[in-house]
């Protein structure tokens, strides 16, 4: 208990829900995230041929030597033919890309056992992207929604839009946490907020998805494969340490417990019950995992349970991000 009042004491937070303080933090902590264009959207940029990305993301730089390895289809044929020597075309990151954050913040994000609940969790996720696109001079936008409410900043390269991203965001987090009865299921405020996303969202932006992904279907799948087709997709998995295990009980414990809408119990102490949990767990996991990547997205996981700096410094050190959960 005590470390967990250390941990809340360096957000300055208090688990349940976000003030702009805690997300003003990750300013300073933005160049520990890497939002450059992946290596699959260098290549398709720069490449010789059309890009799926429609040259946003990269543009010229120079021209030099060719080296063994380069792209063929990069070779400056004016420049090879006039001086006799093989060159190859240089790229460079074009500034001002748009970046969209796209944050769940549904009832189903309003849990934690350990150290925050989810929603809290993603809004910091959240604030370390926006802080890193902003760094890097890239034009921020996003969504967040929960089953009432939606709200949509458009992408801007200011600091004054992302914290007016930011304050939007801690808002309807805490507005979210106080609502008892959703309007909608949030299957559907998902697939509502997605379509929107695949209206906006140009060739070429990065979108960072930031859910625990409950009620994802084949529709909501079909969504970000058709948005990944055209631009660089990164899913975050926020996940609570319950969700992947039950807590060790010394003693037979009866839990009654709701996603809801419907009610259930599990027992904690009994091994066999904490096997079969956990198993399933992993399956649910598993077959996210193969959804997403038909979708041509790879997830990323991060605890609810642990501090983000904690996860970044040990991703950085060589660790895959929720490898402990």
């Amino acid at each position: 208990m005590y470390q967990v009042e250390q941990d809340l004491a360096k957000l300055q937070s208090n688990g349940v829900s976000v003030d702009m303080p805690e997300l003003l933090r990750y300013k300073a902590l933005a160049h520990m995230l890497a939002i450059a264009p992946s290596s699959r959207s260098a290549s398709q940029l720069a490449g010789g041929e059309r890009s799926l990305f429609k040259g946003r993301g990269m543009e010229f730089d120079e021209a030099r030597h060719y080296q063994p390895g380069d792209d063929i289809r990069s070779i400056d044929w004016r420049v090879t033919a006039r001086t006799g020597k093989t060159h190859t075309k240089i790229f460079r990151e074009e500034r001002e890309r748009p970046v969209f954050v796209f944050v769940d913040m549904t009832s189903t994000m309003h849990f934690g056992t350990q150290l925050l609940y989810k929603s809290v969790q993603a809004a910091h996720m959240a604030a370390l992207i926006s802080w890193a696109a902003v760094g890097r001079g890239d034009k921020l936008g996003g969504i967040v929604f929960n089953e009432h409410d939606d709200i949509e900043c458009k992408p801007r390269a200011q600091t004054k839009n992302a914290l007016h991203y930011l304050n939007s965001l801690a808002r309807l987090q805490t507005e979210t946490s106080q609502q008892t009865q959703p309007a909608t299921p949030g299957n559907q405020a998902l697939l509502k907020a997605l379509q929107r996303m695949h209206y906006l969202a140009k060739p070429g932006s990065l979108i960072h998805i930031l859910s625990d992904a409950y009620g994802i279907e084949q529709a909501h799948l079909s969504l970000i494969g058709d948005i990944s087709r055209h631009c660089e997709v990164k899913f975050t998995l926020i996940q609570d340490p319950f969700e992947q295990a039950l807590p060790h009980s010394g003693s037979s414990l009866i839990l009654s417990v709701t996603d809801g809408v419907n009610r259930g119990s599990l027992v904690l102490g009994d091994d066999n019950q904490a096997t079969r949990y956990q198993l399933d767990q992993m399956a649910r996991l598993t077959r996210l995992k193969q959804d997403l990547s038909k979708a041509r997205v790879q997830p990323r996981i991060v605890s609810a349970g642990q501090v983000l700096d904690e996860q970044l410094v040990a991703r950085n050190r060589g660790f895959e991000m929720g490898t402990a959960l």
